[in-house]
């Protein structure tokens, strides 16, 4: 589920441009780097031990310019719950964490441990691994001339996001129904109907506080512009089935959000949603077999 190169790149300010112009896709000694670091998860066995990275001073400067950035971001943008978590996890300023601190921490909170991937993870295994408390998450940073944005997920998004999801235990079980639900499914197409209710929840899911849509998903809370940029999104109540049938960018902004009223809510809705889905959910529920939008 990890996904490849968005097409839509966002500038330091946050704005979006077009996707020739990120410099990661143009600058070949960053993609040696990017491809030698996700090479490394060829043939990794889930929870299998894998070396540290030696990062350089410029990756160590991008994660204190994105730590620095995405603080007063989450203060003005996330929720409650997520604000809780973040100061739990102790996400350290200073330089990138190797993934066996983070598991470390994880590992005595909620059980949780990351495990190495170098990018597109398919569904079975993704999704299947959270029930035995792993989560896929690469080892690369995004590229040092655009810090607060990624054209795809990197050890930034997956320590700002799921590593501060995965410190907290209540959403660390929400994790766990989710893959769950998928060691439970056999066929392509309830794992795709379930990928898109964790696409709309875990990564992209809000929660209403004080009647204002707060951010709780990974991927809003490690992106500096579209954390709180809803001007123009349409943001509906959490039914997991329109959901499921709702396809969704990798291309860039999400068009529509997905809100739920409260933690408990989203306990109720997503865990009464994984409680019954199995290899008949894509019958019964009559959702039509989409595709990510790549464009």
């Amino acid at each position: 589920m990890s996904t490849a190169w968005q097409h839509t790149p966002i500038s330091a300010d946050g704005r979006l441009g077009p996707a020739n112009q990120h410099p990661g896709r143009s600058d070949p000694a960053y993609r040696r780097r990017r491809d030698a670091l996700a090479a490394r998860a060829e043939g990794h066995r889930v929870g299998a031990p894998y070396p540290a990275v030696d990062y350089t001073e410029d990756e160590h400067r991008t994660w204190r310019a994105v730590h620095q950035a995405l603080g007063p971001a989450h203060h003005a943008h996330a929720c409650r719950a997520v604000l809780d978590a973040g100061e739990d996890a102790g996400i350290r300023a200073d330089r990138i964490p190797q993934h066996t601190e983070v598991s470390a921490a994880l590992t005595a909170r909620t059980g949780f441990a990351f495990t190495l991937a170098g990018g597109v993870v398919p569904n079975e295994r993704f999704l299947g691994a959270m029930e035995h408390g792993y989560f896929h998450a690469v080892q690369f940073v995004r590229h040092p001339a655009v810090p607060l944005y990624a054209p795809e997920p990197d050890v930034l998004h997956d320590v700002f996001g799921h590593g501060v999801h995965l410190s907290c235990a209540r959403l660390a079980r929400l994790y766990r129904l989710i893959g769950q639900a998928a060691n439970r499914t056999e066929t392509a197409e309830a794992l795709d109907i379930l990928s898109r209710v964790y696409w709309f929840t875990l990564e992209y899911g809000l929660i209403t506080e004080a009647g204002t849509p707060k951010a709780f998903g990974a991927a809003l809370l490690s992106s500096f512009g579209e954390i709180g940029a809803h001007d123009g999104r349409t943001i509906r109540p959490l039914d997991p089935r329109a959901a499921a049938a709702t396809p969704y960018r990798i291309s860039g902004y999400q068009p529509v959000l997905y809100t739920v009223r409260s933690l408990e809510h989203l306990e109720d809705v997503l865990g009464t949603f994984c409680a019954d889905f199995d290899d008949e959910s894509a019958r019964r529920l009559r959702v039509p077999e989409l595709s990510r939008d790549r464009a």
